[in-house]
């Protein structure tokens, strides 16, 4: 009942089975351990952002590098 009360407010789906599986697991984990998933989840949430903010910027950058790199005396080099 609690579980529907939050995701009620959440307003979001309700949870799969695999996300009552983790729940589960982490219920039963001593408090200092806890601590320890949320900054694992913490690490995986910024390490996707990096990598979101990365293929960002080389997207931005693709305009400035293909006047520099498409040029007859690179061509040699887009065959390798």
């Amino acid at each position: 009942m609690q579980q529907h009360k939050i995701q009620h407010k959440m307003n979001i789906a309700p949870f799969s089975q695999h996300e009552q599986i983790l729940i589960s697991k982490i219920r039963i984990l001593p408090p200092e351990r806890l601590m320890e998933v949320e900054d694992f989840i913490d690490f995986l949430r910024q390490t996707s952002e990096d990598r979101q903010i990365r293929l960002a910027a080389a997207k931005l950058s693709e305009d400035a590098f293909s006047k520099v790199w498409d040029n007859p005396e690179d061509a040699e080099y887009d065959s390798l």
